[in-house]
């Protein structure tokens, strides 16, 4: 059984009497320990994917099943309580907060679960050494390189086990190396850890480093690289 099932979601929007239908039936299926990267010119609803997955919004239409769970019918408080136990989420900007160093934010998402503080260092050590940040635990956002922001926010995405990581344009605001490097660590997390990504970008080739290559047109999936029977 696939770990992400995706059935028939559509998601529309009404902006000055015209309807925009960013998902129109979409269905997708995500294997455990797979990387899938999703493309889309600005505006087609990668990030309206995203966070349908992520639980962040909720689909008009169709079904999200994840590890055999159905997260669409689940209520806000309940389907919170789930986001932070099995979703992980990379943001673009980084996202964190500037007053909390390198461990403080990597802790967060601890902080929501059954975790003793000895349980929660254990967890944040792990998941900074696999970010290769272990050196700078200690320093705030504004001691640290765009790149080492990045990673820290990595590990946060991985601290707490999650089934499914999502990373929204991870490499949206670095430069040409440092978006080589990050999504080098993406690719090593992902085969060494198993872990399960689902990657949006705009870049052809970052999202030639996923097992499996999508783009959103008109609403619709479409698998790059297959030739239709």
């Amino acid at each position: 059984m696939p770990l992400v099932e995706i059935r028939n979601v559509t998601k529309h929007y009404h902006k000055g009497g015209q309807t925009i239908k960013p998902l129109d039936g979409v269905s997708l299926d995500i294997e455990r320990g797979e990387f899938v990267s999703l493309m889309g010119s600005s505006g087609t609803g990668k990030s309206t994917l995203l966070n349908v997955i992520a639980s962040i919004d909720r689909p008009d239409a169709g079904s999200v099943k994840i590890d055999g769970v159905e997260i669409t019918s689940m209520s806000r408080t309940r389907l919170a309580n789930w986001r932070a136990a099995n979703i992980g989420y990379i943001f673009q900007t980084h996202n964190l907060i500037p007053v909390l160093t390198a461990y403080e934010n990597v802790e967060m998402p601890l902080l929501l679960l059954p975790l003793n503080r000895s349980q929660r260092r254990k967890r944040i050590e792990v998941a900074l050494a696999a970010v290769d940040l272990l050196d700078r635990a200690d320093h705030y956002p504004r001691q640290m390189s765009g790149g080492q922001e990045q990673r820290a926010g990595i590990a946060r995405a991985i601290v707490a086990h999650p089934k499914v990581v999502v990373a929204d344009e991870p490499t949206g605001d670095l430069d040409p190396e440092t978006s080589a490097q990050i999504l080098n660590l993406l690719k090593r997390l992902n085969q060494e850890l198993n872990t399960t990504l689902l990657m949006v970008t705009h870049d052809t080739e970052a999202a030639l480093i996923a097992d499996r290559q999508f783009k959103l047109v008109a609403g619709q999936l479409v698998e790059q690289g297959v030739v239709p029977a």
